[in-house]
């Protein structure tokens, strides 16, 4: 299945939507602005802003490496995927 169509699934669309909201959940809970993400992203050696932050999880279209990366700079070690 070529990329764009993949992309435009259904089930993928709501897969994006439920990381998006696991991410959201765990900043929203913790009072982590996208700002303060950035900077303890930063401490681990990734770089983002706060901007590309805004529109990266926004979209929900990320991949699996940049949801542990902010998992792990954020301090989290338990993931709930039934709270999405």
């Amino acid at each position: 299945m070529p990329v764009n169509e993949w992309k435009s699934n259904p089930t993928t669309q709501t897969y994006e939507t439920k990381v998006k909201n696991l991410l959201k959940g765990e900043l929203k809970r913790r009072g982590i602005t996208y700002a303060q993400l950035a900077a303890k992203l930063s401490d681990i050696g990734v770089q983002e802003n706060e901007r590309n932050l805004n529109n990266k999880i926004s979209r929900g279209g990320f991949t699996a490496a940049f949801l542990v990366q902010c998992l792990d700079a954020i301090g989290a070690q338990v993931l709930r995927l039934e709270d999405a």
